[in-house]
């Protein structure tokens, strides 16, 4: 996999915003993140691109933990 995110959770005060998600995108697919508002995707394109960190779970870019620079490879 390109992509994955494993048990990602992120929570805000008293809302729980993503709850143990986790995505497997393969390289050079176009992928779709579809949800009523409120479900978690901007937050989730946030916690991916690195703006916002998970309070816990994991980003993997070609399996490895992603990394400040790999932002600009997403895309």
């Amino acid at each position: 996999m390109y992509l994955e995110t494993k048990d990602v959770v992120k929570q805000y005060a008293h809302h729980l915003a993503l709850n143990k998600v986790s995505i497997s995108v393969p390289q050079g697919t176009v992928f779709g993140l579809l949800g009523p508002n409120g479900a978690g995707k901007t937050t989730l394109i946030r916690i991916i691109t690195r703006i916002t960190a998970p309070d816990s779970g994991e980003v993997l870019l070609e399996g490895r933990p992603s990394r400040a620079e790999d932002v600009y490879r997403i895309g």
